[in-house]
């Protein structure tokens, strides 16, 4: 499995292809340097570089990229383990269709230097100009004739899913790239953005707040979210002791879905969350409750990937409960 990082690993920071990759588990703080890389196995990492990563992509028999940005509280492991999940499940609903890219970022679960909520917050903001950083190679890359020339272009379609606190670190990447390096506006990178169990807070994609950026570099962005969430109850008690009183976009959707941009979604899951992540409710996005068979969430996300459309037979609807019963054409 091909993956980024902007975690340390234990070799050094520069840069060289071919050589083990190894995480530095007791270091939890953000890298400014940005690490290409093949897992080969557990515990066992290949450093290949950017430019490598990127043919590798075009090359592969996939048709599109689904980019995996982890949520709070992940160790390498977790993250490798979540994603081969999410590709399972793909590969089996259509083949060769959709290929599973994990960004890892450094967040804490108990084994850093750096151990609660807060740090990851503060790790998720300070991956901002790693993460840009990897946009920006990814746009150079694409506009390279040298690259994608015009007889042989990159024609894959790139998605994102962010999960929990992933989405804060998606949230800071696009502002920090917007501001520093593309002061016109975003690209339209991404077809589908899918923002599950988000981290932040409920206006975040309304006009005028920094989340308007994933907006902007999306055609879709489909927001998941169940008021039962505990892990978000526990973050929403974390902010209030901060004197941060605001609801998590995650635990209600957006806080007004008029005051949005047009292509933003709204999908209610508490029907099926804690029944897929018991007692939490957290991580709903994958298996059902068996952890084999998908769930519908996965199904409705692989659906949009598909079609290009949140909901297919609808160009108008945003909103809709999602239930074993769910239907999204």
């Amino acid at each position: 499995m091909l993956f980024i990082t902007n975690r340390f690993p234990t070799q050094s920071i520069r840069t060289r292809k071919g050589r083990r990759f190894t995480f530095d588990l007791s270091n939890n703080a953000p890298s400014n340097s940005v690490f290409f890389c093949e897992r080969i196995a557990a515990e066992e990492h290949e450093e290949i570089g950017g430019l490598a990563l990127l043919q590798r992509l075009k090359e592969a028999e996939y048709r599109q990229v689904i980019v995996y940005i982890h949520g709070f509280s992940n160790l390498p492991e977790d993250v490798f383990a979540g994603a081969e999940e999410l590709q399972r499940l793909c590969d089996e609903a259509k083949a060769k269709e959709a290929i599973v890219l994990p960004i890892i970022w450094p967040c804490d679960d108990d084994r850093g230097i750096v151990q609660d909520y807060w740090d990851d917050q503060k790790a998720a903001d300070m991956s901002a100009a790693s993460i840009a950083r990897v946009l920006d190679i990814f746009v150079q890359w694409r506009n390279s004739e040298q690259a994608n020339p015009v007889n042989a272009p990159c024609l894959k379609r790139v998605n994102i899913l962010a999960h929990s606190m992933g989405n804060r670190v998606l949230r800071a990447a696009l502002a920090h790239w917007r501001r520093y390096d593309m002061p016109g506006g975003l690209p339209l990178l991404f077809r589908n953005t899918f923002l599950v169990a988000a981290d932040i807070v409920n206006e975040s994609l309304e006009f005028g707040h920094e989340g308007e950026h994933i907006c902007n570099a999306s055609r879709n962005v489909a927001v998941y979210y169940a008021s039962d969430d505990l892990a978000l109850r526990a973050s929403k008690a974390a902010n209030l002791r901060a004197r941060i009183a605001s609801r998590r976009l995650g635990h209600t959707g957006p806080e007004d879905l008029d005051a949005t941009p047009k292509n933003v979604y709204s999908l209610d899951c508490d029907d099926l969350n804690t029944r897929y992540d018991y007692p939490k409710g957290h991580t709903y996005f994958r298996s059902a409750e068996d952890g084999v068979r998908p769930g519908v969430v996965f199904n409705h996300i692989f659906n949009a990937i598909l079609t290009g459309r949140i909901f297919p037979g609808d160009e108008f609807r945003r909103q809709a409960i999602l239930t074993d019963e769910f239907r999204p054409s």
